[in-house]
C-alpha cells in the first residue's frame, strides 16, 4: 500500500488477465493526446533489451491503472512511465499513491526517481510537483523531465 490513504497495489502485468483489464483502461477525451493507449506501452515492455517493466495498479482486486516503471543504465535512476489511472477512478488519490509508492521502492534501493512529461499536461505536472518532483531542465523528446530527489 501506498503511503496516501489510497489502498493501491503495483504487481506485474504479465498473465493475460491482468494485461487485459490494463488494456480496457480509458482516460478521458482531453488526456488522450497526452498518453498513449495502454497497448502501446505493453508493446515498448515486450521489445527485447526494453528497460521498462509494465505494471497493473490495483485498488482491492479491481485493476484501476497501468504504469511502467523501468531503471536507467546511463544514471541508475528509476523512471516511472505511462502512468494511466481509468477516468472512474481518476481524483480519488490513486495516481499519487501509485507514484508516491514507486518513489519510496526506489528510495529503498538507493535510487532517485524520474520521469517525464509533456509541458501541457498540467495536471501531470501539478500531480508531480506535489509528489516531489522537480523539473530539471532535461527533456526526452518533447517531454519534460522531472526528479524527485533520494
Amino acid at each position: 500500500m501506498a503511503g496516501g490513504a489510497v489502498p493501491v497495489e503495483v504487481v506485474p502485468a504479465i498473465d493475460d488477465d491482468l494485461r487485459a483489464a490494463c488494456v480496457a483502461l480509458e482516460v478521458e477525451p482531453d488526456q488522450r493526446r497526452f498518453v498513449s493507449p495502454v497497448v502501446d506501452y505493453l508493446a515498448l515492455c515486450d521489445r527485447p533489451g526494453s528497460p521498462w517493466r509494465p505494471f497493473a495498479v490495483l485498488n482491492g482486486d479491481l485493476v484501476v491503472g497501468f504504469v511502467m516503471h523501468g531503471i536507467d543504465p546511463d544514471d541508475d535512476s528509476a523512471w516511472i512511465g505511462g502512468l494511466v489511472i481509468d477516468r472512474t477512478r481518476q481524483r480519488q488519490g490513486i495516481g499519487r499513491a501509485v507514484v508516491d509508492l514507486l518513489v519510496a521502492r526506489a528510495a529503498a534501493e538507493g535510487r532517485s526517481s524520474a520521469l517525464s512529461y509533456e509541458p501541457a499536461n498540467a495536471g501531470a505536472k501539478a500531480l508531480y510537483a506535489l509528489a516531489g518532483f522537480v523539473e530539471t531542465g532535461e527533456t526526452e523528446g518533447d517531454e519534460t523531465v522531472a526528479r524527485h530527489p533520494l
